[in-house]
């Protein structure tokens, strides 16, 4: 009978190496410098074959990185008031994806051969959500469903901090919340109005 194999032991050698790694590419970005295999090896105290053995290629290692740094500290805010409390969160979020950090990481994430990782940052946010949403159906209320907001609220504030000049303010982040509620809907950013359907081939 085939003797089944160990699993890997929570906290044990790969779980050290993997926080050694992590923790080496922290401090050379902290550092400002150059992020490469061989560096962040020396840094970590590790072989750089570890790392390509594990990661296969430092674009997969720093995603791996950014999904660890885009987890959320704790939960969202309770002030009794949902509506209050999704703002908050969104208006926080957007500040946080639209800062350099934050796009460096979404970079980072987005650019690998993992889409799973994209996945996992989905699930971060979602899960946000979700508390928030629990917290109002307990005091009876009626929010909409966690993926109606992550389509009509949080997807919105990614595609204009990657695909606009003109970021996502609180502004703009409240403004989509109202949208959703009912209570009136953001201006399209201005690059929208400056399009004509001749510019697009229509």
């Amino acid at each position: 009978m085939e003797k089944p194999q160990a699993a890997p032991r929570p906290g044990g050698r790969a779980a050290r190496i993997q926080a050694a790694v992590f923790k080496a590419v922290d401090e050379l970005k902290q550092a400002g410098e150059e992020l490469t295999v061989p560096g962040i090896a020396a840094r970590a105290g590790v072989t750089p074959s570890t790392i390509y053995r594990r990661w296969g290629t430092l674009t997969d290692l720093l995603s791996d990185v950014a999904v660890r740094q885009l987890r959320p500290d704790g939960e969202p805010r309770d002030s009794g008031d949902w509506r209050a409390d999704l703002k908050g969160w969104l208006e926080q979020y957007a500040e946080e994806m639209a800062s350099d950090p934050g796009r460096a990481m979404m970079r980072d994430v987005l650019s690998s051969d993992r889409p799973e990782n994209a996945c996992t940052c989905a699930v971060y946010t979602g899960r946000q959500l979700d508390i928030i949403r629990e917290r109002a159906l307990a005091r009876g209320e009626t929010p909409p469903d966690t993926r109606t907001i992550m389509d009509r609220v949080v997807a919105p504030v990614i595609y204009r901090i990657l695909f606009t000049h003109e970021g996502a303010d609180g502004d703009y982040a409240a403004g989509l919340v109202e949208g959703l509620l009912g209570e009136g809907a953001p201006q399209p950013p201005a690059c929208w109005q400056e399009l004509s359907p001749h510019s697009l081939g229509g």
